[in-house]
């Protein structure tokens, strides 16, 4: 547009070429600075969980279960990788796109440690008595050498959103599913909101009530103090549970306890 703006007025006033020649190069700046910033393209990683990620039933938990071989000799995801190592987060400009980039960052790294350290029972295997698995460096973004433990706790849990602990997945039977789609800056508090909801109909690792007691995720034990600025975890949850349950949840009888986690790889 604004090139044909620079044409018809200089066509029009007939001026020397070399003036022309300017306002080209002057529209051409004015194009590049007024152009949006550029949100990392996550579309390959989107094609590899809709293709390697599927229904299935471990220990009695329904999950989704991942296709490590398959990513791993996918080109796509080297590419992924690749393109991670050089991206500049000066792009991401809203909180949304900061969450967004970040929680599918999370989920890459977490399936890039297992298949560094392929084959392995549980993704806490690839760590040491050293050196737990969250805190050892997995890969490059944007050019810095990062680790699980970073990506949660210096930058998501530090954005005041709880529902990250829903959409971030260590790789593990009782973690969250791994959504079978990237998380995207437009669709994100639909994709939260549906991962919590899930989770929760998810009597085997999610929520459960028998009688007074309701049966949480350990996940919420752990990360409590991140729900505390919404109410605090059960009021919280309220709103994403089945209503058939809201008369218990609101009694204010109710003893919380929390179901065993399983850290079996969901393969």
């Amino acid at each position: 547009m604004w090139l044909l703006m620079f044409r018809k007025i200089f066509q029009k006033n007939n001026r020397s070429s070399c003036m022309w020649k300017g306002s080209i190069a002057f529209a051409g700046l004015l194009i590049f600075m007024t152009s949006p910033a550029i949100a990392f393209d996550f579309s390959g990683w989107d094609t590899l969980l809709k293709k390697n990620v599927g229904s299935k039933v471990i220990s009695n938990v329904k999950l989704n279960a991942v296709n490590y071989k398959n990513i791993k000799s996918d080109p796509a995801y080297e590419k992924l990788i690749g393109d991670l190592k050089d991206y500049n987060l000066s792009d991401l400009k809203s909180k949304n796109d900061k969450l967004t980039f970040w929680i599918n960052v999370y989920n890459v790294m977490a399936v890039k440690m297992v298949l560094d350290n392929y084959p392995v029972k549980s993704i806490k295997d690839a760590g040491s008595l050293f050196k737990s698995v969250w805190k050892k460096e997995v890969g490059v973004v944007a050019g810095k050498v990062t680790t699980l433990n970073d990506i949660e706790h210096k930058i998501l849990r530090k954005m005041g959103e709880p529902r990250i602990h829903v959409a971030i997945v260590c790789a593990s039977v009782s973690c969250p599913d791994l959504r079978p789609e990237a998380y995207t800056t437009e669709k994100l508090d639909t994709q939260l909101d549906d991962q919590l909801t899930k989770f929760l109909m998810n009597q085997g690792k999610g929520f459960k009530i028998e009688g007074n007691k309701v049966y949480l995720s350990s996940i919420f034990k752990w990360f409590e103090e991140d729900f505390e600025p919404k109410g605090g975890v059960v009021p919280y949850l309220t709103k994403y549970v089945d209503s058939r349950y809201m008369p218990t949840l609101k009694s204010g009888k109710l003893k919380v306890k929390y179901l065993d986690y399983d850290w079996d790889l969901n393969e």
